[in-house]
């Protein structure tokens, strides 16, 4: 009962507060722009109540999927604008309960608090900040691919391997994606790298193997020397486990049409004159107890020999601290995603935050421990919410040094 009454008390004193805050800032303002205001204001309880009885009738899910994208993120904007203005204009009723219990205790002719149109303003301000630059994210920043290149040096690395290409894409989340022809840019920039391989950490779809069959086309146009390779993320685990596995077998065939080498706890070698690079790919392993754990290294390594590199793909970041670091120290590089950097932060030189951090110690980019490197790719896709702040798509290219 109280996932359905806590949301709604929410959204109630999220809607109360905004209100007040528009019609006390704006008390002098022309009815033209108030009405605007008002309009934009009614939207997300308009939403709620619309979503609700049409899915008495059908699914939203049968939308077309561009609408469906860009119409929740013009909610989603509009509610974190909302709930920013009404945070600020609580202040006032805090303020004023200060000064109504401090009236308890001196002379009646004390003045009454008046609502303060300095925070009405206040509040309009506040809400037009994240209105403004969350709206830019969609508008200019989730298909702003930026390719990032990086050096892994590698102790002992053969000469055969020395300048190794991989490419790394990761959390496409294809079930977010409004647009084809930017994707096509970025496959251009990917196969302008002339990667030695190239590697999906994952989260292929938001929750369904058929999210992707637009983009099948797309995407096999990716080109490696020696191939492409994939392993699943969380999103790819099908929700209901009774279809689980005729999901993964959707993906397979997908994978298997666009040439890719789907990893499930399996491992390829790839030769160099007398050289080997293991590239290991195992299922989703995460710490968090709400994720899948069927990530399984042992098992991916059976069979394999002598490797002079080892190359781990495991979608979660986490698997490299809890397993990686402790049990197989002879992997030499792990790569990940899943945080997609959160989507927003700050990434300029000296400072480099984001939310992200605060569930993801090691959340984007680079990590060393010893002989060992973990990277983590900010994620290809969008979930969510259909943009970037601070925070954009990444196309990772890794070139093995010799340490």
């Amino acid at each position: 009962m109280w996932r359905l009454i806590f949301p709604i008390l929410f959204l109630v004193f999220v809607e109360y507060y905004s209100f007040l805050s528009i019609r006390v800032g704006l008390a002098d303002a022309n009815t033209l722009v108030r009405r605007a205001l008002y309009a934009l204001w009614a939207v997300p309880p308009v939403t709620l109540i619309f979503s609700i009885i049409y899915s008495r009738f059908a699914s939203i899910a049968d939308w077309s999927q561009t609408f469906r994208t860009y119409f929740f993120a013009f909610v989603f904007i509009i509610f974190i604008a909302c709930f920013l203005g009404a945070c600020v204009y609580f202040l006032d009723d805090v303020r004023r309960f200060g000064l109504w219990f401090a009236r308890l205790f001196q002379s009646p002719d004390v003045a009454k608090a008046s609502r303060s149109k300095f925070l009405g303003q206040a509040a309009i301000f506040a809400a037009a900040v994240p209105f403004s630059v969350l709206s830019y994210g969609v508008i200019r920043n989730a298909y702003r691919y930026k390719l990032h290149e990086v050096k892994i040096p590698i102790k002992n690395l053969p000469a055969s391997l020395e300048g190794f290409k991989i490419i790394q894409l990761s959390d496409i989340h294809a079930g977010s994606f409004a647009l084809k022809e930017p994707i096509k840019n970025a496959i251009d920039i990917i196969n302008q790298q002339q990667a030695d391989i190239v590697c999906f950490t994952g989260d292929l779809v938001n929750s369904r193997a058929d999210e992707f069959k637009p983009f099948v086309d797309i995407f096999k146009d990716i080109k490696a020397k020696e191939g492409v390779f994939a392993i699943l993320g969380n999103h790819d685990y099908a929700r209901n486990k009774k279809y689980r596995e005729s999901n993964f077998q959707t993906l397979h065939d997908m994978y298997e049409d666009m040439n890719w080498t789907f990893l499930r706890n399996q491992h390829v070698s790839i030769s160099r004159g007398e050289h080997r690079l293991s590239v290991i790919g195992v299922e989703n392993f995460s710490t968090k107890p709400y994720f899948p754990k069927t990530g399984d290294i042992k098992k991916a390594l059976e069979g394999e020999q002598a490797a002079d590199v080892r190359v781990l793909l495991s979608h979660d970041p986490t698997h490299w601290d809890a397993k990686v670091l402790t049990d197989h120290q002879d992997i030499d590089l792990t790569l990940s995603g899943h945080t997609h950097g959160f989507q927003f932060g700050v990434e300029i030189p000296g400072i480099k935050w984001s939310p992200a951090q605060w569930q993801y110690p090691r959340w984007a980019g680079l990590y060393t421990e010893g002989l060992q490197h973990l990277y983590v790719n900010r994620g290809f896709g969008c979930l969510g919410y259909p943009g970037r702040v601070g925070i954009l798509p990444e196309i990772s290219l890794l070139t093995l040094t010799r340490a």
